[in-house]
């Protein structure tokens, strides 16, 4: 069973030999466990990709001790990595306009323990959800957003992002295009639930656009937000199948059920750091 007590160790580099017995030593020369090790070779990109849960050193609760090794192994494999302590929830900012159920989905979620992070801000372009945020104690801003005004609410937004020490940005269905500048300062720290499944209906009513289609089956897809409307890296898809039967209304309402559950596991993953980006696309340890 994972501990409080335990650290993630999460990394990506360019691939070759020598690795994971290079890392697994760093762990075993520090009196370390290794209690799970998930690792991906993309023979395309050329890249390698590692999610290590580890249990502290027996006498120490630090994993200062590490720096010195690690650092030494960044510089020899060209390595980013980082190491969390895995009772470290991460903070996150949602964003939403007018229609709610993937917010109190994870708003729910967070308060039962489904969720491993902290909500310190709610930001709306609409008024209607600040009663829901005081009801969990979140701070909640009101930032109408108009085409002459959005790089200044983008502005007050990042202003947030700093202020609470926000990792990561999920939209909620904020029903706004976000402009480059803002995709580019958090790059790889939005993350966006496209209600139907990407690339085959873009934009404004999907669902009606599903229906005028007649398909057999509906879905969404959350991903990584990126300068390209709805084209970022996919992060988690699911599907319901749906009848000739129902009608624009009945999809939207099956559509609701799954885009939340498909957030929610996206958010999920995320907070426990088994979501890598990997060009134009992700690798996930599931």
């Amino acid at each position: 069973m994972p501990s409080d007590n335990d650290y993630i160790l999460t990394l990506s580099c360019p691939d070759k030999p020598g690795i994971i017995h290079a890392v697994t030593a760093v762990f075993a020369s520090h009196g370390h466990n290794v209690l799970d090790l998930q690792q991906f070779s993309d023979p395309t990109s050329r890249r390698f990709f590692m999610r290590v849960h580890f249990g502290p050193k027996s006498d120490s609760a630090s994993t200062q001790h590490l720096n010195g090794p690690l650092e030494k192994l960044a510089a020899e494999y060209d390595m980013t990595y980082d190491v969390r302590p895995m009772a470290q929830k991460m903070k996150v900012l949602i964003m939403v306009s007018k229609i709610g159920h993937c917010l109190n989905d994870l708003l729910f979620r967070m308060k039962v323990g489904q969720l491993r992070m902290e909500v310190p801000v709610i930001v709306s372009n609409h008024p209607d959800y600040e009663p829901l945020a005081k009801s969990y104690g979140i701070e909640f801003h009101h930032l109408p957003v108009t085409k002459d005004t959005k790089t200044q609410q983008e502005s007050q937004i990042l202003d947030l992002v700093k202020q609470h020490d926000i990792e990561l940005v999920v939209l909620a269905r904020y029903m706004q295009v976000l402009s480059p500048t803002l995709c580019e300062a958090m790059s790889g720290r939005i993350i966006n639930i496209h209600h139907s499944f990407l690339p085959s209906f873009k934009g404004a009513k999907p669902y009606h656009q599903a229906y005028d289609r007649g398909v057999k089956i509906i879905g969404a897809t959350a991903h990584f937000v990126t300068a390209d409307l709805d084209e970022g890296p996919i992060i988690e898809q699911r599907v319901a199948r749906v009848g000739h039967s129902m009608d624009a209304k009945e999809l939207v309402e099956e559509g609701s059920n799954v885009e939340s559950q498909v957030l929610a596991t996206a958010v999920r993953w995320y907070a426990d750091r088994r979501v890598f980006l990997n060009g134009s696309k992700t690798v996930v340890f599931g």
